[in-house]
């Protein structure tokens, strides 16, 4: 395959061939030890039972399903998949406006497993399928995103070069793999206005529809090499603002260094405001709500599209509602997973907090979108003091990022959330983080098959 002359998806795939070096396999580590407290701390909501209940009639094989056993690759991406999402903690990438982890990285697993792969392969795949999908997240635009979901359209190629990674196949399959994922890939925003859990089931179906186009690549079965950026490809189809030349661009590193990472249990539009409101704890501590008089948050376009929800009636909808975020951090401090369950969204305090947080667009934060997300918070006290602040970048972003004590203290928290025992816990995410320096996947997945769903 000559680069001349070449699709996108074929330029790519060769860029993908080039070898994985320590630091991005260092760096996959730490995002694993991050995807599993997520779909760890997912274990205790309805949807857990949900699709453990299917999954368990589903084939026995060599994948493990959390909490199911083990089970063939598919059904174990149902489960796995749509877990990391649940909890709305999951990694992020700005620039792609997406969440690579909950889709690669239980693919990833999912293919070592099945195929008898060892940990450096499990690595490489989850760094090859960052990659991937945070490159055609990124070329896709914003225009895409406003009806779109990104982590479902990109995260399919990113599964299926996750899968064809693993089975260690050369560029003219990987590049037929990834036409047949993109051939069938997308996920309507649609249900952000319904009190469903589709956004996690399509991380589920991004992950198994990318296992399914590695397969039939494997197999021989050609793909559209033209799926992007063809006449009637995905751009022409979904994206008016796309940007083809990013799916191809250099990059003086591989991508996965540049993912943010969420401490706080809400949408990741919510988080420049809450820690801008975090930087002024300082100059409101010993003050009660009593002595707010309004909250201003000045941030940009798209954090209003999906979180300007002043009265949220529900979990799910106070992780996408920036006056519960806000007024949960006046009430609590720190934002945790409790103060997003039903009982705080309906505590009248709250409640009436929130009716005191105004929303507005900035447009220097909208300008800077999605390259950074920033927000601009004032705080009016009864006295007539005023008390502002602003954040370009949040905790997480590679600006300001987690170091690997709060990644891990993080993945604890979500899986004690879960029910999962801290002993088993700490098993889980040593044997991952031993797997850069040459350690075994057995450990891990024998831990993995002890893990039991919470109530």
């Amino acid at each position: 395959m000559t680069e001349q002359g070449s699709s996108l998806t074929e330029r790519l795939a060769v860029q993908l061939q080039r070898p994985v070096d320590a630091a991005a396999r260092e760096r996959a580590a730490a995002l694993v030890v991050d995807w599993l407290g997520c779909a760890l701390g997912a274990l205790r909501y309805p949807l857990a039972a949900q699709l453990t209940a299917l999954v368990e009639t589903m084939p026995m094989g060599e994948a493990t399903a959390l909490a199911a056993g083990r089970h063939d690759a598919a059904s174990a991406l149902l489960l796995n998949a749509a877990l990391g999402n649940v909890l709305e903690m999951d990694d992020v990438h700005r620039g792609a406006i997406l969440h690579p982890g909950p889709v690669v990285i239980p693919l990833a697993l999912a293919a070592c497993e099945a195929s008898g792969a060892g940990a450096t392969q499990l690595l490489d795949a989850v760094v090859r399928g960052y990659e991937t999908t945070i490159r055609i997240g990124r070329a896709l635009g914003v225009g895409h995103y406003r009806y779109w979901h990104p982590t479902s359209t990109a995260g399919a190629f990113g599964a299926a070069a996750a899968a064809v990674s693993v089975f260690g196949l050369d560029a003219e399959t990987t590049a037929d793999a990834l036409g047949t994922a993109g051939s069938r890939t997308g996920g309507l925003w649609q249900m952000r206005h319904e009190a469903v859990p589709t956004k996690s089931i399509h991380n589920a179906e991004a992950a198994r529809s990318g296992w399914l186009a590695a397969q039939l690549a494997a197999a021989g079965v050609p793909g559209p090499r033209y799926i992007l950026e063809g006449p009637q490809g995905l751009f022409a189809a979904t994206a008016p603002d796309a940007q083809p030349e990013q799916v191809v661009a250099a990059e003086s590193d591989w991508l996965i260094h540049s993912t943010s990472l969420k401490p706080w249990p809400a949408c990741r539009h919510a988080h420049p405001a809450i820690d801008a409101l975090l930087d002024l704890a300082p100059q409101l501590a010993g003050l009660d709500a009593d002595a707010i008089s309004r909250i201003d948050v000045a941030t940009y376009a798209d954090a209003l599209r999906f979180c300007d929800k002043p009265t949220p009636v529900s979990e799910a909808e106070a992780k996408f509602s920036l006056q519960h975020a806000l007024a949960a951090v006046i009430i609590f401090g720190r934002p945790q997973l409790a103060h997003y369950a039903q009982a705080s969204v309906d505590d009248p305090a709250l409640a009436a907090l929130r009716e005191r947080v105004f929303v507005n667009e900035d447009a220097p934060c909208s300008a800077r979108f999605p390259a950074h997300y920033g927000a601009n918070v004032r705080v009016q006290l009864k006295t007539g003091e005023v008390l502002m602040a602003q954040r370009v970048d949040a905790w997480g972003d590679p600006e300001c990022p987690m170091d690997d004590a709060a990644i891990t203290d993080k993945a604890f928290a979500l899986a004690e959330w879960g029910g999962v025992p801290r002993t088993l816990a700490a098993t889980l995410f040593d044997a991952v983080r031993a797997l850069p320096s040459g350690g075994s996947l057995a450990p891990l997945r024998a831990a993995l098959a002890e893990i039991r769903r919470c109530g």
